[in-house]
């Protein structure tokens, strides 16, 4: 059988959880997640962990958020006064908005305070400065 190696398409099965257990994503129910190993599409603790590992083989591992989706930027975070936000738009903590960067791009947002002038919002990960678990098994692999 072959083992992952860096450019190798590989399957695997898998569930994501919080370090309090909550999960976050699962495969369960779907198809496989399908990438090529060490390219960047998964993040890098559970990249570099499958490396060695060959079809039918499970492991539980554990990533720090330097090695998912990084630490928390406050760089990231941004109030905006309550007026520019249009009215029909229903404020509530953890609504989703999207925003245009300086350079027209769309890039997701998050609500995270409401205050009489002013609303926060974090364009930080959902999971940055998270630590996760993947529980996960290797289904097959294609060798590059």
């Amino acid at each position: 059988m072959a083992e992952i190696k860096d450019g190798d398409t590989v399957r695997i099965h898998y569930t994501g959880t919080l370090v309090d257990g909550t999960v976050f994503d699962s495969s369960e129910g779907r198809d496989p997640l399908e990438f090529v190993a060490g390219s960047g599409q998964i993040i890098s603790g559970l990249d570099v962990a499958l490396i060695g590992m060959q079809p039918g083989e499970k492991k539980v591992v554990n990533i720090a958020c330097d090695q998912a989706y990084g630490p928390l930027n406050p760089a990231l975070r941004q109030g905006v006064p309550r007026d520019a936000i249009p009215e029909e738009i229903p404020l509530e903590l953890g609504l989703q908005l999207q925003m245009q960067t300086p350079q027209g791009q769309p890039m997701p947002v998050t609500v995270v305070d409401i205050g009489t002038e002013e609303v926060m919002l974090d364009a930080n990960h959902p999971l940055a400065g998270k630590d996760l678990t993947f529980d996960f098994e290797v289904v097959s692999v294609d060798p590059k």
